[in-house]
């Protein structure tokens, strides 16, 4: 059911890269909320993906954009106030890779280069697409900005290695730069920390089947799905949220909050 919650809205998403992506169901969520949207991503993703069809079905333009490139950004911004035909209300940030997880590269034996890569591609980006927003004057008063993170973050999950660094400082530049943008436009920044995810970025961490599964078995509500969390985007996009911002919000079912279930008891306790 629609309610019309982003009506006259304009919107970026980055990182629809197919149906299984958490960026696919904000785009589909938002198109549906009433918003014009232009999908973005890094021109390899898109060769790699099917975001045309996800185009075709919202009706929104492609502007592809390298997001550790401030040119890249310049060029999406510009392009996507005169094809939406005014500022922009919102913007997704779901950005991440890392090069160190790909080549199975342990914590202790990381490649710094990519490290540093890493760092760019996941979390300065962010910095870099609201510098390029504030800069251009492109975003509406009271727009909404926001990011996707997780909870490694701030606890250590071993296979997630450098990118819990990444999801560290995109969560400090939300709240760093969601001060400065609220003085300035009473736009707000904040990160969503979502539940591991069954999509094409998060299967590709090790061990995932089994985190996914102990994860879900701590969460008193249960992992939170891809849909759960465009649901939970488009309130954050919407004038329903207007006085929340610098904000990690946690979306993971509880899990952040619960020591131990009953789940996990069960599952760890010698069978008599």
């Amino acid at each position: 059911m629609a309610y019309n919650l982003l009506k006259g809205k304009r919107g970026i998403i980055s990182g629809a890269l197919n149906e299984e992506s958490i960026a696919w169901k904000v785009a589909l969520k938002a198109h549906e909320e009433g918003a014009e949207i232009v999908l973005t991503n890094a021109p390899l993703a898109m060769r790699m993906g099917e975001i045309n069809k996800l185009a075709e079905t919202c009706n929104a333009q492609i502007i592809p954009a390298d997001a550790t490139s401030v040119e890249d950004i310049e060029n999406l911004f510009s392009k996507s106030t005169e094809i939406l035909g005014g500022k922009i209300d919102f913007v997704l940030h779901s950005i991440g890779m890392s090069p160190n997880i790909r080549k199975g590269k342990s914590y202790g034996d990381l490649n710094y280069d990519w490290f540093q890569k890493t760092l760019d591609i996941s979390a300065l980006s962010f910095h870099k697409m609201m510098a390029v927003a504030e800069k251009q004057d492109a975003m509406n008063e009271w727009g909404s900005i926001v990011a996707l993170s997780y909870i490694a973050a701030q606890r250590v999950f071993p296979d997630y290695t450098d990118m819990s660094q990444a999801k560290a400082v995109l969560e400090s530049i939300a709240r760093n730069y969601g001060y400065r943008f609220a003085k300035l436009k009473n736009v707000r920044v904040n990160t969503i920390s979502q539940s591991p995810t069954m999509t094409t970025a998060g299967s590709g961490v090790g061990g995932f089947d089994a985190f996914f599964e102990y994860a879900n078995k701590m969460s008193p509500l249960g992992n939170a799905s891809a849909e759960d969390c465009a649901n939970y985007c488009i309130m954050m996009f919407s004038d329903l949220t207007r006085k929340v911002t610098m904000q990690n919000l946690m979306h993971d079912g509880g899990f952040s909050s619960t020591g131990i279930t009953e789940d996990i008891v069960e599952m760890i306790s010698p069978k008599s």
